[in-house]
């Protein structure tokens, strides 16, 4: 009989094993991802930048002798990095693994009122379940209006959390104007002599490298961002906040992070995010030029095909990328698994909804009936698009669709 020891050995190695395998035998086989939304491959350059701190610079970056303190330097550049990307300074910032955290973070910086909108990520209505809040309804395009976070805030409200573009329908909303709202807010309650804070955060990790993301130009006091959402490393996030958010550390210990995150710095992470961010801020103009073409082509196509669909998200304010088109009537998930079959991966909706088995919530809360939010596919676009593959998916997507409309009897 195998010890235990051996056992998880052995079971870990089965599992590789059949990861291996199913990846190998795509290696010839032409892929088309259409879930940029949902992870995107970490790009050659980050994972150049990356390298030699898992291996040769493998030190600890609070050791401290010689080749600790050159992996300290690094760590510290890049923060510099991520920090001017945004129009920061690198002491505002603090690491986080990913964007939950960040989230969770700047929630705890505050213990008052909360109001967000009812189609936030779930780790933001996570967040807000926990608090005195207020979700604000967005109207049919996934757009939420400054004037409807005015109403919802009280005077009891000490954070308004929105995200600048929905990872749904890509819907880009107007932080400049909610930031000027909630600026407004605060200066009322000075005037009345109301000491009561109110921040406001955003969640920016589906917009980045599509959309300007410098903090004075938000208008925000707190920023999220998320290195796997930008052909970055997984698991690797930051938040900032200005000087006037007093952040409350949910990890403590060796008080990394100025205190406020401890454990041991993710070096080779942090180096490949900051790499990311650079590349993403570099090539923003000229990469929502090439994803709009692509994006407008394949609606056209699908729209061409099937006059019925609707296209939900705001028609100019939208991600370049994102594409969400329902067909009523259909069953979106067995087409997903029949595109699946043909190496076309698409989405349904968000991946932690489609992990649940559960109606996205997002389209529920734009007024989408059950038998349209049914018949949905998110389709997003990334660096692995061009003109070659989007039209051979475009494709395969129309076909798999008429083969469910002659499965259902429908036109």
């Amino acid at each position: 009989m195998l010890s235990k020891a051996k056992l998880r050995v052995t079971t870990i190695s089965s599992v590789q094993a059949r990861a291996k395998t199913v990846i190998l035998s795509k290696v010839n086989t032409p892929l088309f991802y259409l879930d940029h939304a949902a992870a995107t491959p970490v790009d050659d350059r980050v994972m150049a930048a990356m390298q030699p701190y898992f291996s040769d610079a493998f030190f600890n970056p609070s050791a401290p002798y010689a080749p600790a303190i050159e992996v300290r330097r690094a760590y510290d550049e890049a923060k510099r990095t991520l920090a001017h990307c945004i129009g920061a300074r690198a002491d505002e910032l603090v690491m986080t693994a990913g964007a939950t955290e960040s989230i969770n973070l700047a929630f705890a910086a505050t213990d008052g009122h909360v109001v967000t909108a009812a189609i936030e990520h779930h780790a933001v209505l996570a967040a807000t379940q926990k608090r005195p809040h207020t979700l604000v309804q967005p109207d049919e395009r996934g757009f939420i209006s400054a004037d409807s976070i005015k109403t919802a805030i009280t005077d009891t409200t000490t954070l308004v959390s929105i995200a600048l573009a929905n990872n749904e329908l890509g819907t880009v909303q107007p932080l400049r104007a909610i930031a000027e709202v909630v600026k407004q807010v605060r200066q009322d309650r000075l005037d009345r002599g109301d000491h009561t804070p109110i921040f406001f955060h955003s969640d920016a990790s589906q917009g980045v490298g599509q959309l300007d993301i410098m903090v004075s130009r938000l208008g925000v006091d707190m920023l999220t961002l998320n290195a796997g959402k930008m052909y970055g490393p997984k698991q690797t996030g930051l938040l900032w906040a200005n000087s006037a958010v007093m952040l409350s550390p949910q990890i403590v210990g060796g008080g990394q992070e100025r205190g406020l995150r401890s454990g041991t710095e993710n070096v080779p992470a942090v180096i490949g995010f900051a790499a990311a961010l650079s590349l993403a801020t570099k090539h923003r103009k000229s990469e929502v030029e090439r994803l709009t073409k692509l994006r407008d082509a394949l609606q056209n196509q699908l729209t061409e095909a099937f006059p019925k669909a609707i296209i939900s998200g705001h028609p100019r304010h939208r991600l370049a990328g994102h594409l969400h088109i329902s067909f009523s009537g259909l069953d979106a998930e067995r087409v997903l698994f029949a595109l699946e079959n043909r190496h076309v991966y698409v989405a349904t909706g968000s991946a932690c909804a489609a992990n649940k088995g559960t109606r996205s919530h997002v389209l529920e809360a734009i007024g989408m009936s059950p038998q349209e939010a049914d018949g949905s596919l998110r389709l997003t676009l990334g660096h692995l698009s061009n003109d070659e593959n989007i039209a051979e998916a475009g494709k395969m997507i129309i076909e798999e669709l008429r083969r469910e409309m002659e499965r259902t009897g429908q036109s």
